[in-house]
């Protein structure tokens, strides 16, 4: 009676029209408003006895699920990295026996330490034993391999580390200092090293893949 006087025709597209299915669709516009009712306070708005029947109507949308993914900020702390992996090393049995068999590409040389993502010096390597130089005889010949597959490796980055990256060179200086005594992955500070004051950043790719920016750093 109702949808006749409104003129609100009997089905659309997804069947028949009713007065469940409005009040459905009000329901979830509610639940992802710009100022959204929270769950319980939907549960209350409609009547329910339990939070089960009310989720049948809290379907969040596909622009509400955007923004909570944004806002989440996963990728707007990580970045990826390239690593060559040596199949043949694997397949030899040459990595169990504790030949490198992951080489993370610094751009400048290859690291081999196996948790990458855990040294404190990831972001400006302090060439500590786990590190290739690509100019020397062991990178040109890894990089001349034919078993080798290149993968990308997720870096979540600290907020010290992200600075470095969309700030630039003052900032990266000052990651550096931080780093002075603090000992890499082979055991060294690079203070000990005797790393240079100021390194090579890492290359590193964000989520979109354009390469990250390290503001002229050299």
């Amino acid at each position: 009676m109702l949808r006749q006087k409104a003129g609100v025709p009997a089905s659309d597209v997804r069947g028949v029209i009713t007065s469940h299915r409005a009040r459905s669709t009000i329901a979830s516009r509610l639940y992802n408003a710009k100022e959204p009712m929270t769950l319980f306070e939907l549960q209350a708005w409609l009547g329910h006895r339990s939070p089960e029947s009310t989720q049948h109507y809290a379907k969040i949308s596909p622009n509400t699920l955007t923004k909570a993914y944004k806002d989440a900020g996963y990728f707007a702390n990580t970045r990826t990295i390239e690593v060559l992996v040596d199949r043949e090393a694997v397949a030899s049995g040459a990595a169990a026996a504790g030949e490198p068999w992951q080489h993370y590409d610094l751009g400048h040389g290859f690291c081999t330490y196996s948790f990458f993502e855990q040294c404190p010096h990831r972001m400006a390597c302090a060439r500590c034993d786990f590190y290739t130089p690509k100019q020397s005889s062991k990178g040109q010949l890894l990089e001349a391999k034919d078993n080798l597959q290149r993968m990308l490796a997720g870096i979540p980055l600290t907020d010290d580390e992200r600075d470095a990256v969309d700030d630039g060179q003052v900032a990266l200086d000052r990651l550096l200092d931080r780093l002075t005594d603090v000992p890499t992955s082979a055991g060294p500070t690079p203070r000990q090293i005797g790393a240079p004051a100021s390194a090579t950043f890492l290359p590193l790719i964000n989520a979109a893949g354009r390469t990250g920016d390290c503001g002229g750093c050299g």
